[in-house]
């Protein structure tokens, strides 16, 4: 996979981050977005597809990209396709920040050590590079579609709904005179399906509204299961039924 494009997870993070304090908005759920942005990416990138509500490995091929390609390597490794909200709602701890390394590593964003109170250390991400790839790039593609009304391509698509999903409507639009920005970010999933069930999962798992899948049921042996047949039976015949 080229690096003269941004991924889908790394496009949305440049997106929360706040140019001002240097930090992430929506931190409890952006994880979430992150890690449903890996699954839209990789099946923009043929690796994955959408089977139902659930995510098949179709290519196991590396892409290139190490935080994608651990992703697609732990999808592998189930074996049967995946619920989208059980791999979204997995453990995802930590991935905000392994993103954050991943763009500073690219030169895409400068950490900035400092101290809270004056006491306990902290850090600040500012957004630095060339403009092709910025977060302000980022945020001018997605206005453009917000503002014109013309109907984006799928990875603008995907990236509106996931921000909107992650709840950075807010964030990139505030106040009353943003409220029909924010409506128009949330309407673009029409136009990207893939985009709009991981966004969809990604809300159904901030909810709390996705449990853990059914547990399967082990056929009764058919010898119980006669065993039990012949002392109805005798049952029955005792209490006069037959």
């Amino acid at each position: 996979m080229g690096r003269s494009r941004r991924t889908i997870p790394e496009e949305l993070l440049l997106l929360a981050l706040d140019p001002t304090t240097g930090t992430t908005a929506q931190p409890q759920t952006l994880d979430l977005g992150l890690a449903g942005a890996q699954l839209v990416e990789l099946a923009l990138a043929g690796r994955i597809t959408p089977d139902g509500d659930r995510i098949a490995v179709v290519v196991p091929r590396p892409t290139g990209d190490p935080t994608l390609d651990h992703a697609l390597e732990l999808l592998r490794r189930r074996g049967s396709p995946v619920r989208a909200v059980h791999w979204i709602g997995g453990p995802r701890l930590g991935l905000r920040q392994t993103y954050l390394a991943h763009l500073e590593r690219c030169g895409m964003v400068q950490a900035v050590p400092g101290q809270v109170y004056g006491v306990l250390p902290t850090t600040r991400y500012q957004a630095c590079g060339d403009g092709t790839g910025t977060g302000s790039a980022v945020r001018g593609r997605l206005d453009a579609a917000v503002r014109t009304g013309v109907p984006p391509d799928p990875r603008t698509a995907a990236l509106a709904s996931l921000a909107h999903a992650v709840g950075l409507g807010k964030h990139l639009y505030p106040g009353n005179e943003g409220r029909s920005a924010r409506t128009r970010l949330r309407d673009m999933i029409r136009y990207d399906p893939l985009g709009g069930m991981v966004a969809h999962a990604v809300t159904h798992v901030q909810n709390g509204t996705v449990g853990p899948p059914p547990p399967r049921r082990a056929p009764a042996p058919r010898a119980t299961a006669r065993a039990g047949s012949g002392r109805s039976m005798r049952s029955a015949r005792t209490a006069g039924v037959f």
